[in-house]
């Protein structure tokens, strides 16, 4: 798999987890306490971390790219 795949691949779940974090039904279990309160923290750090190594990804894709164009 390509860096850039790879790239895409996070950016994917980054979305799909962040549309479930803001479902109402999501959201409804949460405020109903129907699951464990710290289920929302726990998305919330999933999406944090995601997120850092997409950074950490997109830093060698943007090296990868200007070597390129170089």
């Amino acid at each position: 798999m390509k860096t850039i795949e790879i790239l895409k691949q996070f950016n994917s779940c980054y979305v799909n987890i962040q549309a479930i974090a803001q479902n109402e039904n999501w959201l409804k279990l949460i405020a109903e306490k129907k699951i464990d309160p710290e289920a929302a923290t726990h998305l919330g750090d999933v999406l944090h971390y995601l997120s850092e190594a997409m950074g950490c990804v997109e830093e060698i894709v943007e090296i990868k790219f200007n070597q390129e164009s170089e």
